[in-house]
């Protein structure tokens, strides 16, 4: 089924509207989960599109990892394991768009299959 391979994906794209609505954007939280409704069009461009936009959660993810290990740093607080923990986030971001080289994905979007 086409879901499971897309959940890390639906993943990334929920623990970002979360990141965002904490940090007090409501719409932009749910713009996150609203663009999670494109995976069921079947065009050549939502996987582009979907990697584009995991590429830009992980370096937002980069941003706020960033912002809060310098405060914590200024504030004489530990940060490793901050620094650890979005790191991972970040990379698992965008490391989800891999997800639609898969050759069932690359079908179901009629994409080419190199």
């Amino acid at each position: 089924m086409n879901l499971l391979r897309l959940l890390p994906v639906i993943l990334s794209f929920l623990l970002i509207a979360a990141h965002f609505y904490r940090a007090g954007y409501p719409v932009v939280a749910g713009l996150c989960i609203g663009m999670l409704f494109m995976l069921f069009i079947r065009k050549t461009w939502v996987p582009r599109l979907f990697q584009w936009l995991l590429i830009l959660g992980a370096l937002e993810w980069l941003h706020a990892l960033y912002g809060l290990a310098a405060m914590r740093i200024a504030w004489d607080q530990p940060w490793t394991r901050l620094a650890l923990i979005l790191g991972g986030v970040a990379l698992f971001t965008a490391l989800s768009g891999l997800v639609f080289r898969s050759v069932k994905l690359r079908k179901y979007y009629r994409t080419e299959i190199e």
